[in-house]
Parts: C-alpha cells; structure tokens; sequence
C-alpha cells in the first residue's frame, strides 16, 4: 500500500518539497496552539525551516 496520495506522485520535486514545508508550519502551528512548545521555540524553529528550505509562507 502506498502511504502518498495519487497526487504526490504527479508532483514535481519542488512542489513535494514546498508540500511539505508547508506540513511542517502547519505543524508547529499546532503544537503552539496545543501548548507543546512555546512561542519563543516556535519563532526558533520556523526560522530555522525557512532558513534551511528557502521558502517563506505563502
């Protein structure tokens, strides 16, 4: 069984890549909402991905 959507497979690298950059803040979007980690730890590390990605939030 396959553990990506259909789509995955039809997309570019770049676009899996942005995908997933965006899974990540959407995640650390909710472990600060859930309290998990602060908003210090949160500002840290979306740095940090967008350092290390390129990207910026659309």
């Amino acid at each position: 069984m396959n553990k990506y959507p259909t789509e995955w497979e039809h997309m570019s690298y770049k676009e899996k890549n942005r995908a997933l950059f965006e899974k990540q803040v959407e995640l650390l979007k909710e472990f600060l909402k859930k309290g998990v980690i602060s908003q210090a730890q949160y500002d840290k590390s979306f740095h940090d991905l967008c350092e290390k990605t390129g990207y910026k939030p659309n």
